[in-house]
Formats: structure tokens, C-alpha cells, sequence
């Protein structure tokens, strides 16, 4: 899963990107308000923390933002203790939770995960699409009843089709969504087609169906 981590305090963001990291998500720094909604704009997110007492700008604009373009994504707001007006504007232009400084890192991983539950898994733990059951908290997918033997890089890619099923997905998005935004800078693409083959050819050896379609000058969709 991808975050955007908005924070001007540059040790807390370090720290976070840093703990959040270790979690197995893909973390992108955006230090100020600028760069924030230059990222914003041009990728997409699953979730954003968002610290909404920016130097630079208004956090809620922010949200705004995030709102208009990619309602889809998880946003959840950091605030001083004092702001309690804040954390209630945010929440009335559609934020789903916050969290108040200072916060263990520990706890804002929880909520990330609970806010990922509720947008991405429907509240449910574990993910099931047909013979696939996927186990975020285990990172690790079961067919049929076996257990795929995957890296984490074709689990993430597996989570990312059954959670985007039914939807267009370019080689683009995909590198961006499991490598971070600066893979854009790459030259081509076609590594990706190596971690499609892989996955595919580990699903059809557990007697999955073959949900990876190829659409031809786009990219891929997984689904029935």
C-alpha cells in the first residue's frame, strides 16, 4: 500500500517514513504544502497522512483536493491538541480519522491499518476473491487451500489487482503503487511484465483461474 506522508517537521517525517517503511508500506515525503499538492495532482495514494498546520498552506485545502481528484483515498489528519476546530472541519470535509502530536508510531500504524480495513477490505481482515484469500497482516495468500509461495513484491502486486478488480491498471500506476513515484523516471517499463509472469504462473500452479487480463496498449485488469 502507498502513503503520502504530508509533514513539515522534518524529524517526524523522517521517523515515520522511516517506522512506516518497515511495515511493508510505500511511503512519499511531502514536506510542505508545495510539494504536497504537486504529488497529489500527479499520483495516486491509498492513504494520506496529512498534518493540516502547514507553514506553507492550509492542510484542509489539502483535503480538498484529495476529495475532488481521488475520493477514493484514505485520508487521515494530524493536529495538535489544541485544534480540536480543525480536526472537526477535516472530518466534516470527508476525513476519516486523526490522530493529535505527539502520537507513538505504533498507534498511527494501527489506525492506518483500521482505515485501510474499512475503505479497501470492506471491515473484513482477510481479503477473499473467489479461491484467493490474502491475510494482510500475514502479507501471504492462500489458493485453494495452499499456501502461494510469493515474494512480497508479486503479494503487494496481488493485493493491488483484487483490491483495483474490474479497473484498467497501466504499467505505470503499477510501478508508482509498489516502487514509490521517482519510477517514473525510469526508462521503460518492462520489468513489470516479469512480475506479472511470475504471479500468474504461481496462481495457475495452485489451480487459480486466470484472472490477469492483458489489454493490449493499456495495461492490465484483473477480474472475472
Amino acid at each position: 500500500m502507498k502513503l503520502l506522508i504530508v509533514e513539515d517537521e522534518l524529524e517526524l517525517l523522517n521517523s515515520t517514513c522511516g517506522y512506516l517503511q518497515k511495515e511493508d508500506f510505500v511511503c512519499e515525503p511531502a514536506p510542505n504544502f508545495f510539494e504536497a499538492e504537486d504529488k497529489l495532482i500527479t499520483y495516486q495514494y491509498d492513504v494520506v497522512i496529512l498534518d493540516i498546520n502547514l507553514p506553507d498552506g492550509n492542510g484542509l485545502e489539502l483535503l480538498k483536493l484529495i476529495k475532488e481528484k481521488s475520493p477514493e483515498t484514505g485520508v487521515l489528519i494530524v493536529s495538535a491538541k489544541n485544534s480540536l476546530d480543525d480536526r472537526l472541519k477535516g472530518l466534516d470535509l470527508g476525513a476519516d480519522d486523526y490522530i493529535t502530536k505527539p502520537f507513538h508510531l505504533a498507534e498511527l500504524n494501527s489506525r492506518i491499518n483500521s482505515l485501510l480495513r474499512r475503505r479497501k477490505f470492506k471491515g473484513s481482515t482477510n481479503i477473499i476473491f473467489n479461491e484467493i484469500e490474502l491475510d494482510p497482516d500475514a502479507k501471504s495468500a492462500i489458493v485453494n487451500g495452499a499456501l502461494l509461495d510469493l515474494t512480497k513484491k508479486e503479494y503487494f502486486l496481488l493485493l493491488y489487482f483484487i483490491t483495483n478488480k474490474g479497473r484498467v491498471l497501466t504499467k505505470e500506476a503499477i510501478a508508482e503503487h509498489l516502487w514509490g513515484d521517482n519510477i517514473d523516471m525510469v526508462d521503460n517499463f518492462d520489468f513489470i511484465y516479469t512480475h506479472m509472469r511470475n504471479l500468474r504462473k504461481k496462481l495457475k500452479k495452485c489451480g487459480a483461474t486466470d484472472y490477469l487480463q492483458t489489454i493490449y496498449g493499456l495495461g492490465y485488469k484483473f477480474g472475472d
